[in-house]
């Protein structure tokens, strides 16, 4: 025992630490768990923002079904001759090969033999008459087969999904090495296109991607295993129905599938038959919006010799893809990318060699520094691990210009790091020093509450939730419809605005103790006393919501003074309603992703109570328990009788027209008065009463901007009034 403490001495405590380190991080780099390769992969998309794929030929076109060409063709899907029609066009301009992004599993509602059926009063030649009228799935299945196109298939992984049987009109497949079916991505269920349709195609792909564990595409299945059938993606089939090829040629060896062949294209792949895509920046210029061409108004050259996709970027179709390079890319954009890098042969690649590549770096600047850590002063050791990094980054940045090779350079960079780290502390600070300083740093580096919370019990990371009184909040922004029209050219200007609203009003709920649970849309949900106890929740709810206002007032001010008379935008308002009462509140969700969130009756009123500020016109709503806590803290002012289902009673709802100096103030106080007098004359029929109080009601409410208020309540005194002398 003594000579081994005798040469693990000679040899340094550093040394030996740092070797039992490197062995355990490459270790873990062979496991490869979640978080190293999410490290990996933010890091490649750097890459690709900072160097996005040159667009060198322009060989595809993509036909949009965007919201221009759902305003004039109405709501989605269209009736398939209109589809056929679009073929017809795209052929006719010259496109090579047509791939449908969009996916047509049942028959056309709109076929005449179905308004035969379905139309009341016709009568019965009127119906015999189209019911042997040509079906519209027949007119779209003469018009594919008269052009050259390959229908797209959507492969399902969710539970529930109904299977289609086997594939249809399948492609040939060749295999050199081993079954790629053994690694390919799998999809469990195959939805396919009407069988006379399918017949009608010349080829059939799938068009279904795979995200990584963060919802990013960075890689698109060529190839997938989808209800027991190896198939093609969309891109690749239409390469191959172009190249005129009979099959496609899989190249496989025991680590996976090596790449993918079609005609004189080889391209290659990673281990699961997916395709790197190097993506370049959004060209514009490619997408021909359908109405344009249904109506003539395509350029004449935008589809001569090309591919053209169709596809959708409408966000109401929900085909919107999280990218390396876009936040919200449509998902035919994908399939366009692929086509035009497969074209140019400016794929990426990942071979499985790479990971081999990688852990033998990682070894090798790790050693150097165990070696010459002890000998040489940290100044040294500090200059020699910056050159070791800067050639470790240029190697990799040359990899991916010039070789379209992907090489990680985060896992030895980070790997030498920390063992340089480990290195530094067991060489210069005894073990209780070394331990202490550890102690400290994670002191300082506490994490949030809630984070906090659930590190410290990990049992609450399941399924399931308490019941706890909360009080909910939910904000919504008021004509966004009028705000997106002057942003309908600049989707990112509409963003940029949006992210500028939430910011400050995401600021003004947390600050004031409160659970951001989700954003939806233009609209914000949170609530308070959860997941850490808040005694004065509604209080702290109801002051959220005045901030909320202030801070809209403030971005409000900030774009008058910096209007653009090109980007002018009417002033931003929201909605807000609360409400106080008994909830659900825990983790829901699946077994695969859950959300902490708030379930019950008292989210939805407050949700309603939010809609409810338009019809009148203030722009806070409370419910009756939340206006009983905040009383003596607010200026709370009685709205009206909401009947509430399930509930025999009417709910009180009330509004907050400012903090608690309001409340004694005399305008208030007679506001008050009023007020309440002039709703026991609404609800108790007394309309001249009810009206001749409401009138000095409104001069008064002017002050609190209560004006579409009294003005709701003037309508309806004045029309149950004439209603009631009628009946009489």
């Amino acid at each position: 025992m003594a000579s081994i403490l005798n040469r693990t001495q000679r040899f340094g405590t550093g040394r030996v630490v740092g070797l039992l380190l490197l062995v355990g991080l490459l270790v873990l780099r062979v496991l490869d768990p979640g978080p190293v390769e999410a490290i990996r992969l933010k890091s490649l998309d750097i890459y690709q923002l900072v160097y996005p794929r040159v667009e060198r030929q322009g060989r595809v076109a993509i036909v949009d079904i965007d919201e221009q060409s759902l305003r004039a063709l109405g709501q989605w899907p269209w009736p398939r001759t209109i589809m056929a029609e679009m073929v017809a066009k795209i052929a006719e301009g010259g496109g090579t090969v047509i791939g449908f992004d969009v996916l047509f599993p049942e028959p056309d509602r709109s076929s005449p033999e179905v308004a035969a059926e379905a139309f009341q009063g016709l009568d019965d030649a009127t119906r015999e008459k189209l019911r042997h009228l040509p079906s519209n799935d027949t007119t779209f299945a003469d018009a594919i087969r008269a052009s050259t196109v390959v229908l797209g298939r959507s492969g399902y992984r969710v539970s529930g999904a109904v299977p289609t049987g086997q594939a249809g009109g399948q492609t040939g497949i060749a295999a050199l090495g081993p079954d790629p079916r053994l690694f390919l991505v799998e999809f469990p269920h195959l939805l396919q296109n009407l069988p006379v349709l399918d017949e009608a195609a010349r080829g059939h792909g799938m068009f279904s991607v795979a995200p990584d564990r963060d919802g990013v595409v960075r890689r698109v299945p060529i190839i997938a295993l989808a209800g027991g059938t190896i198939v093609p993606s969309l891109s690749l089939e239409m390469l191959r129905v172009a190249t005129g090829s009979d099959a496609i040629l899989v190249k496989t060896d025991p680590s996976g599938v090596r790449s993918v062949g079609v005609g004189t294209f080889e391209i290659p792949t990673d281990g699961k038959g997916r395709v790197w895509l190097h993506y370049s920046s959004l060209n514009l210029s490619r997408y021909i919006p359908a109405i344009d061409l249904l109506r003539g108004r395509a350029p004449t050259d935008a589809l001569a010799g090309k591919m053209v996709l169709i596809g959708t970027s409408a966000a109401g179709l929900l085909d919107l893809k999280v990218t390396p390079v876009h936040p919200a890319l449509p998902g035919v954009e994908l399939h366009a990318q692929l086509l035009e890098s497969a074209l140019t042969g400016s794929t990426l690649s990942r071979p499985s060699y790479t990971a081999f590549i990688e852990l033998v770096l990682t070894a090798l600047m790790s050693v150097l520094l165990i070696v010459l850590a002890p000998k040489v002063n940290a100044g040294t050791l500090f200059a020699l691990g910056g050159i070791t990094a800067a050639v470790t980054l240029g190697v990799s940045w040359y990899c991916f210009t010039g070789l379209d090779l992907l090489i990680d350079y985060t896992f030895p960079l980070l790997s030498s790091f920390l063992i340089y780290a480990v290195l530094v502390c067991t060489n210069y600070v005894s073990v209780s020093a070394d331990r202490y300083r550890i102690r400290s740093a994670f002191n300082q580096y506490l994490s949030p509450d809630l984070v906090e919370q659930l590190a410290q019990s990990p049992e609450r990371l399941t399924l399931g939730g308490e019941q706890r009184e909360l009080t909910v909040l939910f904000s919504d922004v008021r004509g966004f419809t009028a705000i997106s029209e002057v942003y309908k050219d600049d989707p990112q200007g509409l963003t940029a605005l949006i992210n500028r609203l939430f910011t400050p009003l995401t600021r003004d709920i947390m600050r004031r103790r409160g659970t951001i649970d989700k954003y939806m849309g233009d609209a914000i949900m949170a609530f308070w006393n959860a997941p850490l106890a808040d005694p004065d929740h509604e209080v702290n709810a109801c002051e959220a919501a005045l901030a909320m206002l202030a801070s809209l007032r403030d971005l409000n001010e900030q774009h008058r003074r910096n209007v653009d008379g090109d980007q002018a935008i009417p002033p931003l308002r929201v909605g807000i309603g609360l409400n106080t009462g008994l909830c659900v509140v825990g983790n829901f969700g699946s077994d695969l992703h859950f959300n902490y969130s708030v379930l019950g009756d008292t989210v939805n009123l407050a949700s309603r109570l939010e809609e409810l500020t338009k019809q009148y016109g203030v722009p806070i709503l409370i419910g009756e328990k939340t206006a009983q806590a905040v009383r003596s803290h607010f200026a709370v002012l009685e709205v009206d009788h909401l009947q509430v289902r399930g509930k025999r009673d009417p709910e009180r709802i009330f509004t907050i027209l400012g903090h608690a100096d309001l409340v004694e103030s005399p305008d208030f106080v007679e506001l008050v008065e009023r007020n309440g007098t002039m709703l026991a004359a609404y609800r108790g029929c007394d309309w001249p009463r009810a009206l001749e109080t409401i009138l000095l009601c409104r001069e008064l409410g002017r002050k609190f901007g209560l004006d579409d208020y009294y003005e709701l309540y003037i309508q309806r005194i004045r029309h149950r009034a004439d209603a009631s002398t009628s009946s009489g």
